[in-house]
């Protein structure tokens, strides 16, 4: 492995520190917000297959940490979309 494969593994682990002590289902949640822009807590559960529940806890843990940010959705005002932020 050369160097700059060293240093790279080394930024992406990083990046994912903040996420590495937190329960599988916030994980998988982070992870298909790392593929996707932004998704709403229904998109989330309907892309990860967690029941809503799961996905409300995980979203909660996520944010505790500030590795997610939710805002109001502009074309249903009852929607929060979630965003990564690392």
């Amino acid at each position: 492995m050369s160097t700059s494969e060293a240093v790279r593994g080394d930024a992406a682990s990083d990046r994912w520190a903040s996420v590495r002590d937190l329960p599988p289902s916030a994980k998988l949640v982070a992870k298909v917000l790392d593929y996707n822009d932004t998704l709403t807590q229904s998109q989330l559960a309907e892309e990860t297959l967690l029941p809503p529940r799961t996905v409300r806890y995980a979203l909660a843990r996520l944010e505790d940490e500030g590795v997610v940010t939710s805002r109001f959705s502009f074309s249903d005002a009852r929607k929060r979309l979630y965003t990564l932020n690392i």
